[in-house]
């Protein structure tokens, strides 16, 4: 199996063949749907250290104007999700392009806000509930922070071997974060949870404390939410993973995500993203939640361009990931041309099962 590291560096150099045979521009035709949703979660100026697991998260306020500039140069419209179903309908117009941005990152208003208000893009921040009270566990980054400290990883077993791995170097590091992350992610979340939050002990820091201090609170919402160009949408209460626990949780999850969101900021919430959002994380009992619950959207993290399909599967919405390790135009090209998600979708444009 591919490392990280190394998996990243393939689809990089197969961006860069794409690029280079000019196939982004001859097979788009065929690969471009009517429109996009594009994924973003961090946006900051910082630069990543040598351990940096999560780096695919993270994009460059410059790497997010260089998204925006390239969408305005190959046609597309940005335009506020709201419009998107009715746009699906309509045939032979300019292709068209949503902005979503997942979790509620702090960041998110004080170095994205500035590069969209340059550009006039409406966007939509999909809030956590539970982050924007400041606790929640941001699972992914504590796990990051707890290995960064430690000098030895150790699991004990659980539906499968244990993990007992050293974390000297950065290299041992993205090993052993690689491995927990794989075994933990396999199984039930409450295990994930708790494996997590005995390592953060381990290493010093109290789990569920990293909200505090990355997401905006509902002060900060509430005047971010006055700028017509951004709509706020539902991520959960507490970003679980829905498909792993059974429809109550699920469903309490959706509604009283959003009901704390509307309390908070005066206003209907009409969009969710599902957490995660691949296969294993939201699946069609997930979709139907979000259509009984009268969402009017609900984004997926399954990879891929819309089509004139989706308008009868508007709660199971592929998107576009901008990835942090992929900041090139070679990459952008790709992705916005939609070639490479022939190949990912095996020719299909719709992935709703």
């Amino acid at each position: 199996m591919l490392s990280p590291r190394n998996r990243h560096r393939l689809f990089e150099a197969g961006f860069r063949v794409v690029s280079g045979l000019a196939a982004d521009r001859w097979l788009e035709p065929a690969a471009r749907g009517c429109g996009l949703i594009l994924t973003f979660h961090h946006v900051t100026p910082d630069a990543p250290g040598p351990f940096a697991p999560n780096r695919l998260l993270s994009i460059t306020p410059d790497f997010l104007d260089r998204t925006l500039t390239a969408l305005r140069e190959r046609g597309f419209a940005v335009v506020p999700l709201d419009e998107v179903p009715e746009r699906l309908t309509r045939a032979g117009q300019k292709p068209f392009a949503a902005l979503t941005f997942d979790d509620g990152y702090r960041d998110n208003a004080i170095h994205a806000a500035a590069v969209l208000a340059r550009h006039r893009a409406p966007w939509t921040l999909f809030v956590t509930s539970d982050f924007a009270d400041q606790r929640g566990r941001l699972w992914w980054l504590e796990l990051e922070r707890a290995i960064r400290r430690l000098d030895r990883v150790q699991v004990a077993s659980g539906e499968g071997a244990g993990i007992d791995l050293p974390a000297r170097t950065a290299f041992e590091k993205m090993a052993a974060f690689e491995a927990v992350y794989r075994a933990l992610r396999a199984g039930p979340e409450d295990r994930l949870l708790s494996v997590v939050a005995d390592l953060c002990d381990r290493a010093g820091f109290r789990a569920g404390g990293i909200a505090a201090e990355l997401c905006l609170d509902w002060s900060e919402l509430r005047d971010l939410s006055r700028d017509p160009a951004v709509t706020i949408g539902a991520h959960t209460r507490s970003h679980l993973m829905l498909a792993k626990h059974d429809r109550d949780v699920a469903g309490a999850e959706i509604a009283e995500g959003r009901a704390r969101i509307e309390a908070a900021l005066a206003r209907p919430v009409r969009h969710l993203s599902y957490p995660v959002g691949d296969r294993t994380s939201a699946g069609p009992r997930d979709f139907a939640l979000a259509r009984d619950l009268g969402f009017a959207t609900a984004v997926t993290t399954r990879p891929g361009h819309l089509f004139a399909q989706h308008a009868g599967h508007l709660h199971a919405l592929p998107r576009v990931s901008i990835n942090g390790c992929h900041q090139s135009r070679a990459a952008l090209n790709g992705l916005l041309s939609g070639v490479p998600f022939l190949a990912w979708n095996r020719g299909r444009r719709l992935d709703v099962s």
